[in-house]
This record gives structure tokens, sequence and C-alpha cells, in this order.
């Protein structure tokens, strides 16, 4: 009653934020029309233990129609919840996800987001344990900006089925996530219109990986490898030396130990008779 008292007193309320929130509190956010900013805390560990389920999630779509940047934490839920957010909000472009408790499957709804720009996971334990049908998976046709921090990325089904949502990124950034070895990061090739790519802290990373991966992105125009300790100049390849050299923005330091500079263009790496990396 009290959240609805806003709503109705506040018309033009734009942007609001609720800590411990449940269903039962969702019941007044339905006044809420012109709502374009949501931040929703449910269940924080430690804290407190509010269910934030697909009930909620359908009442605030069906309320807050005009929303355009939606942050659920610690929140339940299921296809069903994110399929509605979907359908109704077609106007939302920046939808994440903190330390979730969403159920298996769900993650097959988020091709109902047709307009979603940016995709941001933050402090997840996992993405979705059991993806169900492949067919049924889709992916996100407007998405610009996929953005991984914290997050817990072991499984491999979840993380191929996480980069083919989001294979019309132009952008990911993935930043401490625990787990993204080599063969977890291979599946990000199927996001072949990345324009910029950041990795920062994904100490289980290779050259090679990265060469393998980044060799189909023929539109790939800045890189930044940060803290991948991995990641070695000795085994840069000359053929990675030599893409780089074409990208309009680099910063290499995968290490404390890197000896390569910051900007390659212009200097002759990976061109015939040029000089290729070495320790001194």
């Amino acid at each position: 009653m009290g959240l609805l008292s806003v709503a109705e007193e506040c018309s033009t309320l734009q942007e609001l934020e609720l800590q411990k929130c449940s269903d039962n509190v969702l019941r007044g956010i339905a006044a809420c029309t012109n709502l374009q900013i949501l931040k929703l805390v449910g269940s924080v560990d430690g804290f407190y233990n509010s269910v934030v389920s697909d009930i909620g999630l359908t009442i605030l779509a069906q309320g807050c129609k005009r929303l355009v940047k939606l942050e659920l934490c610690g929140c339940e839920g299921s296809f069903d919840g994110i399929k509605a957010i979907g359908k109704c909000c077609q106007m939302l472009e920046e939808l994440t996800f903190c330390d979730h408790r969403m159920d298996d499957g769900w993650l097959a709804a988020l091709s109902y987001c047709e307009n979603l720009k940016t995709l941001k996971f933050q402090s997840c334990k996992r993405i979705d344990s059991n993806l169900g049908l492949e067919e049924y998976l889709g992916s996100c046709p407007s998405l610009e900006r996929l953005h991984l921090q914290k997050c817990q990325l072991r499984d491999k089904k979840s993380a191929a089925a996480m980069f083919s949502v989001c294979r019309a990124a132009r952008e990911i950034i993935i930043h401490d996530c625990w787990g993204l070895d080599n063969n977890i990061f291979s599946f990000a090739i199927v996001c072949r219109r990345v324009k910029m790519l950041y990795l920062e802290g994904c100490s289980l990373l290779t050259a090679e990986s990265l060469e393998s991966v980044i060799h189909s992105w023929n539109e790939l125009q800045s890189l930044r490898v940060v803290s991948c300790k991995n990641i070695k100049d000795s085994e840069v390849s000359p053929a990675l030396a030599t893409l780089v050299t074409t990208l309009q923005d680099l910063t290499w330091r995968p290490d404390t130990k890197s000896l390569l500079p910051s900007s390659l263009v212009g200097i002759g790496i990976g061109n015939k008779g040029g000089k290729f990396f070495k320790r001194t």
C-alpha cells in the first residue's frame, strides 16, 4: 500500500530502487506507469531473504511497460517471468542480473527482449544449469554489449548457451570471472560481430586461445587485455602480432612482466623481416 501511494502521488516517477523486495511489495508497482529505471533487490546473503519470483516479475512487466533499464539482484523467477518482461517491456534496453536465483531454463526467455542492447551478469554463481532444447534458445537480435563481472563460468553448456544468445554483441567485457578457461572462452567464437573485447583478471586464458577466437572476428577494432597472467608475450604468434597492428585501439598489460607497448601500430611487428617480442 505504501508503494502504491507513492506511485499514485508521484505520477512522473522515473527511477526507483527497492531493497528487501518481495512479490507482495511489487503489487503496488503497477501504478508506476512512467518508471524507466528500476533496481530490485530480493535476497542478500547474510542480510535478508526476500522472494521475487515469476509472480512479482509478471506484475512488474504488466505495470511498468516503459522500463528502459532493469536490475534484478538476488531475484528468483524462471522462463515465464523473464518472458513476461521481454514481451511487455518493449522499450527495455539494459538488463542486469546480480547474484540471481533463477530456475533452470530461464536463459531462453532473453530472446523475447527484442530491443535489449546491454546484458550484464554480476556476481552470479551460475548462468543457467539446465537449458532445455537448444532449438528453443534463440538470441537477442539488438544486443550490443555483454558484460560479465565476478561470475562463475565453469559450466560449458551454460557458457555456450550464453554466448549463443548474445551472438549479436558488438562489445564483450569479461572482468574477474572464475572458471573462464580456454575451452569456455572458445564458445565466444560465435559472436562474429564483436568490435571491442575487454579482458581483465582472466588468469586461465592463454595467447593461443585469444588468437583462435579473435581471428574469426573480422570487425574487431579494440582489444584490451589486463591482468591475464597466462597470456604471455613469448607465446604471441606472428599472426596475432600482425592482427593487433590493424586495430584502432590496443591496451596490452596481461602481467607486470609484459614488454609490449600499448600501441603497436607502425612498428612492423609481424611483417617480414620485422622484429618480434623477445625478453631481455
